[in-house]
């Protein structure tokens, strides 16, 4: 049985359209990059989660959430829990810059190995798993037409087990 979890997440886009991706290794799905984000606390909107989970993760103050992008669930273990998340993903512009504090200790909590910026090009190119799977389509039509009116809804979106 999989423990209802929610989450937001932030896509970071630098000035040229590169994205802020974190690398992760999971027990259960393997090595995946995603955006900055995590679980909302209750009581907690998406949108200030994702604020805090970024400021959290980065250390980055000046990032705000802007349009929520999309939406999807998916089924992971975190902590040995096995969770169905649900995520809202934001859309937020800044610059192009490390991470910045002392973070290993929340990284490490958080099974983070690495991070980076990623191009368009190389996101389209990626060859590890993306979280959002469709992460590069919907960014290339954000860079090319803007978010979109409402968030795209991927709805369930099945892992491939290790």
């Amino acid at each position: 049985m999989r423990i209802p979890r929610t989450a937001a997440r932030v896509a970071v886009l630098d000035p040229i359209g590169a994205v802020f991706l974190f690398r992760y290794d999971n027990v259960e799905v393997g090595v995946y990059w995603a955006l900055p984000g995590g679980g909302t606390d209750p009581g907690e909107t998406p949108r200030a989660a994702a604020r805090r989970e970024v400021r959290e993760e980065t250390g980055w103050t000046d990032v705000e959430p802007g349009p929520a992008l999309c939406r999807w669930e998916h089924d992971f273990t975190r902590a040995g829990v096995p969770v169905r998340q649900r995520e809202d993903i934001f859309l937020a512009h800044g610059p192009r810059r490390d991470p910045s504090g002392d973070l290993t200790a929340a990284h490490t909590e958080d099974g983070i190995l690495r991070w980076r910026w990623w191009s368009p090009e190389e996101l389209a190119a990626a060859t590890e798993p993306l979280w959002p799977p469709r992460l590069a389509e919907l960014l290339t039509v954000v860079r090319r037409d803007g978010p979109p009116a409402t968030p795209v809804d991927f709805g369930f979106v099945p892992n491939d087990p290790v």
